[in-house]
Order: C-alpha cells, then structure tokens, then sequence
C-alpha cells in the first residue's frame, strides 16, 4: 500500500472505532464509572496496569477490585484504615496479587496527601522516555516497595515498550471528540505520546509496513510512534483505535 493509502485506511477506522461504543467492552469503561478526577486517575491506573489477558476477565477483576474499595476508590486510598486493608487480601489477577495491590494503595496513599492529580507524576522530564522512568523511580521509591511488585509497572530503562502505561498516558492526554479517552491532564502534550504497541496493534503495523524493527521494545514502540507522526504529528496515538481495531474486529 501506498503511504496515502495507509493513511486513508487508518484515518477511516480511526473514525469508525474511536465512538463511544468502543467503551463496553474495554478497560477504559472502568474509570468512565466516575466523574471525578481523582476517582478517574485512580480506577483508569489500576485498569490499564491490570489490562493483560481477556478483556472479560480484566473486567470482572476490576469489578471485584473496586468492590472491595466500596467503589470510591479515591476515598478508599485517603480514608481506608487497617481493618479496611484486609478486604484487599487474596486479590490476585494473573501474577498481580495482594501483595502488590497493597504497595499501590499504600503508594497512592502517600501520594495523594501530597498531590491532587496524578499527572504531577508524569511531568519530570524532558522526553517521554525520561517521564516513564521517572515515575517507575518515583513510584517505588518507598522504603518498603516489593521487590517483585516492579515487574507490574514498565519502564523503558528495561527496554519494555511500556504497552499499559502508554496506553494509560493515553486515557488521561488525549483530547479526545468522541468521548472515549478523558483528556483531563494539560500539561502533557498528546504530541509526546507513545503508541500502546500490544500484540494485536502490533501485527497490524508490520502488515502495513510501520514497523520494521523484530523485537517487541521500547525502541519499536517508538519507532511505530515516529511513523504515525507522519499522519499526525499533534495526535499520533489516535491511531492506536484503527490499529487494534484492524488487527482485534476485523484480524487483517
């Protein structure tokens, strides 16, 4: 296919699938429950770290997971006492376990008695690649972060192409028309975000020749950002919706 041809299709399924009937089935539905922000950030970080496996079961675990934080979850991390913190026991979705739940919620804890939005975390430095690294050095810099509770939250320090952070950055950037990402942080610019490179995204892009680099890193996930520049320079992760929903709705 020819470059304008690509675009042509990409921007064809951008529209078709960037509606609000992409939200059901999606991660992104949990933190569309709430309204406020801090419920937002708070939810949509859980959904987006916690986003591996079926769609269904990512669901159905948050389900339990917000449950069992009364389904106020902003509240829960400021207000919780240690009788509340046993709810959070034998939580477990695939190798995310209670252990790590409860560094998060502890993490956010301190957290949020300091800052009222979580994009304060995100805004330390120059590249995105620096910002991501900066917040995986921010958010286990308590003295009592798991060892293994690390592998949860990717960086591109491990060369990761950090699918769910991204794709999470996604969720709070983007200014999205159609109702589907939030765009409620401002100081990051949509610009500066890195595609959500997961494997059905992933697929797509090499058939349509957008990706050329074998290993699945953060230098590929950079590379594919770089080549959906050329299609938009001040949005280029909107094609994140045609990318996935080529390869998941329609397997091209």
């Amino acid at each position: 296919m020819t470059h304008q041809e690509i675009q042509a299709l990409l921007d064809d399924r951008y529209r078709r699938y960037d509606q609000p009937a992409f939200i059901a089935p999606d991660p992104i539905s949990l933190p569309h429950r709430y309204s406020a922000r801090a419920d937002i950030e708070i939810s949509g970080l859980f959904a987006a770290l916690l986003a591996w496996g079926k769609r269904s079961i990512i669901l159905k675990k948050m389900d339990e997971l917000l449950a069992r934080m009364d389904h106020a979850p902003h509240k829960f991390i400021l207000g919780h006492q240690d009788d509340d913190l046993r709810r959070l026991e034998k939580f477990c979705h695939r190798t995310f376990c209670d252990t790590d739940l409860l560094y998060f919620v502890h993490w956010l804890s301190q957290y949020y008695r300091q800052h009222e939005t979580l994009e304060d975390a995100f805004l330390h430095g120059q590249t995105q690649r620096e910002r991501l690294e900066n917040f995986h050095h921010l958010f286990f810099s308590l003295p009592d972060a798991p060892a293994r509770t690390r592998k949860h939250v990717a960086t591109p320090a491990r060369n990761s192409a950090c699918k769910r952070v991204n794709m999470y950055l996604r969720w709070m950037v983007r200014r999205d028309a159609y109702g589907v990402d939030f765009g409620l942080w401002t100081r990051l610019s949509p610009a500066d975000l890195v595609c959500p490179l997961d494997v059905h995204v992933e697929r797509v892009a090499r058939r349509l020749g957008l990706l050329q680099r074998k290993q699945t890193d953060w230098q590929a996930a950079t590379e594919l950002t770089a080549r959906l520049r050329e299609f938009d320079p001040q949005d280029p992760v909107k094609y994140d919706f045609a990318l996935f929903g080529l390869g998941i709705d329609e397997k091209f």
